[in-house]
Order: structure tokens, then C-alpha cells, then sequence
């Protein structure tokens, strides 16, 4: 059976209106495409390439920048008299995309359960948010769901450190840590979910993914975790979005996982961050350091 892979995007990002008060926050730019875009390459990477998009807030703009995918990524030659169109160049993602107005207002459950009538025959569905990039083995992660049985599976990370963490004895530092990874595990996305699953969902637009639905898998014994210790990181903030920005300029995006494009004379941000215990910011002012 087919996999489907169902993106929320529908919020209005409210934390950086700088960016999104005219565009929804999957279309926030990275490198010169839209977060949403690296996402797609992340699971097209691992075989999965049949989307279903949830939208809300303007998604007029994700249907028209996927109905232009293939004219503002090839040449073309435009016969203006019969008005046909021939395209040239490398051929375009292999790419199925279903994008499905689920509500301006609608909250995360409610856009899932509102796409479940595109799911055709899919046994599995796999979902994430519209913000959140991450080095993940999605294969493996599919591998580890089947191989317990449970409903869903979240995948838990660890979340970046906004602050430096000090442990004192009195007066005295014993230790000094910049921005430190080893925060506990928090709610990185990129769930799996059997089709069962979907019995628990309401279309009502107050119905909360993260509320009822997981808490009460939790409480059912039903909601496993997969373990991330690589990359990841959340653009819920303008700050947030800076970051990876300066990540894909320095050629070291540990998120690009769908080609070998990393400048070998850049600074090795990439891998290494968790391996060394940095926050992106500290990465970045390392290599600002060295350059």
C-alpha cells in the first residue's frame, strides 16, 4: 500500500510577522525556496513523494507557486500565436502534490481528519508541520513504527538552548556551557500514523492534534517515540529563520540531506553540531571565529 506524507500548513505564524503577514510561514524563504520546498525534498529523498497539504492562512499562494513548480524551474519556449508552452532542461521533482483548503481558523487536528477523504488506500500516513527541518531517516523511522505495532509514533528531539547554562557551587562556576543540546526530548513532528489513527480525529476546527487525540494514544499505551539525536530545528521565529538562512549560505544545511552540495572549503557546521554541543548560534560565531 501507498504512504501518504500530509503537511500542516494552514497557521498564520503569528511569531514573525515580519515574514508572514503577507505569505503563509511553509512560503518563508531558505536559500531561495520556501521551508515548505526542503521539506518535500527531505521525504522525496527517503521514497516518499505522494503530499497532501493542509491549508488555511492565504494558501491561494502555495497552489499558484506548485501550478508554476515546472515554469519557474525550467526553460521555456513560449509559440505565442497557438499558445502552447515547451519546457527544457532537467526533469522536474517526481512529485505528487494534493493541496486542500482546510480552514483559515481550523486547528491541527481538525486539517488532518479534513484530508483523510485523499488518502485512497494508504496503510501509513506521515505527518509534520510546515516549520521544522530536520536531518531524520525517514525510512528508518517508518521501519521503526511498523516494527512495534502501536497506532502512531512521535519522533522526540532534543530542543535548542536559547540561553547558556551555568552550574555554580555559592559563588563559585563549577561549569559553563554556551547554549547547550541536552534539553530533554520534546515534540519534533514527523509523526506516523496508522489509519486507525484517524478515528480519534474530529473535523470540528477546535480539534487539537496535540491535545485529545496524542494525549489520550499516551494514556492508551498506543504513541511510541523515535529518538532523534541528529539535527533539527523549528523556524518559529524570524531569529529561527535567520539561522538556517545563514546554515544554507555557508554550504553546511545538515537538513540537505538529498544531495552532496556541501561546500568542502566552508566552515563544518552541518554534522557537527549536536556531535559538538552547539546551538546554531554558537556553531555560526565558531565559524565566524575561524574564518
Amino acid at each position: 500500500m501507498s504512504v501518504k506524507v500530509v503537511l500542516l500548513c494552514g497557521g498564520q505564524g503569528t511569531r514573525m510577522r515580519e515574514e508572514t503577514e503577507f505569505r503563509p510561514k511553509p512560503m518563508v524563504e531558505v536559500g531561495g525556496r520556501p521551508l515548505l520546498w526542503h521539506i518535500m525534498k527531505g521525504y522525496a529523498h527517503h521514497g516518499f513523494s505522494d503530499f497532501i497539504l493542509c491549508l488555511g492562512y492565504r494558501g491561494q499562494m502555495i497552489k499558484r507557486y506548485f501550478f508554476d513548480y515546472q515554469l519557474l524551474n525550467s526553460d521555456v519556449t513560449f509559440d505565442l500565436e497557438s499558445g502552447a508552452a515547451e519546457y527544457a532542461g532537467p526533469r522536474g521533482d517526481a512529485w505528487r502534490v494534493t493541496c486542500a483548503d482546510t480552514g483559515d481558523r481550523s486547528m491541527t487536528g481538525a486539517r488532518v481528519k479534513r484530508i483523510e477523504p485523499y488518502l485512497g488506500d494508504s496503510d501509513l500516513v506521515l505527518v509534520t508541520y510546515g516549520d521544522g527541518l530536520a536531518d531524520i531517516d525517514l525510512a528508518h523511522l517508518v521501519e521503526f513504527h511498523r516494527s512495534h505495532g502501536r497506532i502512531a509514533t512521535v519522533t522526540g528531539v532534543h530542543a535548542p538552548a536559547r540561553f547558556g547554562q551555568l552550574v555554580a557551587d555559592g559563588r563559585w562556576v563549577r561549569q559553563f556551557a554556551e547554549k547547550p543540546t541536552d534539553t530533554g526530548w520534546i515534540n519534533g513532528g514527523f509523526f506516523v500514523f496508522d489509519r486507525r489513527f484517524f478515528e480519534r480525529l474530529s473535523p470540528d476546527p477546535d480539534c487539537v492534534l496535540e491535545h485529545e487525540p496524542l494525549e489520550q494514544l499516551a494514556c492508551d499505551g498506543e504513541l511510541a517515540v523515535y529518538h532523534h539525536e541528529g539535527y533539527w530545528q523549528c523556524a518559529d521565529t524570524l531569529r529561527d529563520v535567520e539561522l538556517l538562512r545563514g546554515l544554507w549560505d555557508a554550504g553546511q544545511a545538515p537538513w540537505r540531506t538529498w544531495d552532496s552540495r556541501i561546500d568542502p572549503h566552508g566552515p563544518e557546521l552541518g554534522r557537527r553540531l549536536t556531535d559538538a554541543g552547539l546551538s546554531p548560534e554558537a556553531a555560526l560565531r565558531a565559524a565566524e571565529r575561524a574564518a
